[in-house]
């Protein structure tokens, strides 16, 4: 149960993401960790995914991709 000083609605954008992705049973701090890198150059807005994240989009490791 929420108390007030910790409610959802007091909560920021970050915290909120981080209490829902250790919030499972066997989730770690690692869960958590930022997956992408947002920067902004000239007004505009660039979104890439981090070094170090664990996911990454894209067909996996060992996936043969069709390059026709």
């Amino acid at each position: 149960m929420s108390t007030p000083e910790n409610s959802a609605d007091d909560m920021t954008s970050a915290e909120k993401r981080h209490d829902q992705l250790t919030s499972a049973p066997d989730a770690t701090e690692a869960d958590a960790a930022p997956r992408i890198e947002v920067s902004e150059h000239d007004g505009n807005t660039r979104i890439d995914i981090a070094p170090d994240a664990p996911v990454r989009p894209g067909p996996g490791p060992g996936v043969d991709v069709d390059e026709d």
